[in-house]
């Protein structure tokens, strides 16, 4: 919609800029309200909360919005729906569970041969259909690919920090989840005043340099977390780190989705903006079931060795392994003489398991932003226009 209002480039990028700043503002203002609601009712009301905010907005999209139609009318494709969705679910669900089932377990394994077949049966049906759900063949074009690998990247960072973030304040520092959700608010107020002048840069320098730069930037955040001790002091370098980490993502999601909504025609819009989309979901949910999976696996290991002198049965020992808050029961149903250094065995366990995450989605957003720089426009084209012939050429082929 945003690129069917706008007409004139250095607009639809401020609005992209806007657009852009209020996703990541959500996203960071989710634990506070949710944490809020937790502290002052049940987990339920997490969900009806956003029954009314779904309503308003149906309200005033139907007021506000102007119509937009593609000149294509296409059928809803079943059969993509139905294999995407396998492929996706069942790598994301082994991907969970591969820690606690085991990742050379049969369920794990067939899991993930299961989402490899489903993908290529994915791709091989969709190259088949004149309408399809997805194009594939639009993955062959460097920006466009480029821009969806940075936005999945820089949600999977996203996810991965909030997920990781959100339990060190309340485990380890012991904050309540309102509280928790409140010391991420830098990160939300950063995102919302950098993610319109990310926007501006962009058109100014060019869309590889300041993508490229969100990434590694966002990147370089994540490794220095990595240095922190348990009990860090909040004022001071981890805030630091987190604003930083706001300013590499928000110098990403405006310019990549300009240069995604760029190389594809006018048909094409309605499409590329669920692919737009669909990579920012896709990328944090793999962010937290990757970074999440990274953790689980060394904290569990941690746990083991750190209660090792304790003799547990092998239930409890599995429990304690599954969360810090079982293992923190478990030392408190232990000898006293003990709690004090298995509490902090325990803490240093989460620690682990929180920089090995950080790691990893330190080495992806680096990876990707050295890579993406090469594929990158450096300035973003006005849909419809400038591949109009070449795409309805590929079509007919």
């Amino acid at each position: 919609m945003v690129t069917a209002a706008f007409d004139d480039l250095a607009q639809r990028a401020k609005a992209f800029g806007i657009w852009g700043a209020t996703a990541g503002v959500a996203i960071a203002i989710g634990p506070i309200v949710g944490g809020f609601l937790i502290d002052h009712f049940w987990f339920g009301s997490v969900f009806i909360f956003n029954v009314p905010v779904a309503c308003l907005t149906i309200v005033l999209v139907a007021f506000m919005v102007p119509e937009s139609r593609s000149p294509v009318l296409r059928r809803v494709d079943f059969g993509g729906l139905g294999l995407g969705s396998i492929s996706m679910s069942t790598l994301v669900l082994g991907i969970i569970e591969g820690p606690s089932w085991g990742w050379l377990s049969a369920r794990v394994l067939s899991l993930f041969v299961i989402a490899a077949l489903s993908m290529v049966l994915f791709g091989v049906y969709e190259r088949r259909l004149g309408d399809p759900m997805l194009d594939i063949r639009l993955f062959r074009r460097g920006a466009f690919s480029a821009a969806a690998a940075a936005i999945a990247t820089s949600f999977f960072c996203l996810f991965g920090f909030v997920f990781l973030v959100t339990q060190y304040f309340q485990l380890v520092h012991g904050y309540s989840p309102f509280s928790a959700g409140v010391h991420t608010l830098p990160f939300a107020i950063v995102t919302m005043v950098a993610t319109p002048l990310g926007a501006i840069l962009a058109l100014r320098i060019g869309i590889r340099w300041v993508v490229s730069a969100g990434l590694i930037i966002m990147g370089g955040s994540m490794a220095w977390m990595t240095q922190f001790a348990a009990h860090a002091s909040y004022w001071g370098p981890f805030v630091i780190s987190m604003m930083t980490l706001a300013v590499g993502f928000s110098l990403i999601s405006s310019p990549s989705t300009s240069a995604l909504m760029g190389s594809l025609t006018s048909a094409q819009l309605g499409a590329g903006a669920a692919v737009n989309e669909t990579t920012r979901e896709l990328g944090g949910t793999l962010g937290v079931a990757v970074v999440g999976s990274v953790f689980s696996s060394l904290f569990g290991q941690r746990i083991a060795e750190v209660f090792a002198p304790l003799h547990l049965s092998h239930h409890s020992l599995v429990v304690a392994q599954s969360s810090m808050q079982a293992a923190l029961r478990a030392v408190a149903a232990g000898p006293t003489s003990d709690a004090a250094t298995s509490t902090y065995g325990v803490s240093q366990a989460f620690m682990s398991g929180f920089h090995r995450g950080c790691i990893v989605a330190a080495l992806t957003a680096i990876v990707v932003g050295v890579g993406v720089f090469f594929y990158l426009p450096c300035h973003a084209a006005t849909p419809g226009h400038s591949q109009r012939g070449s795409v309805e050429r590929s079509h007919m082929d």
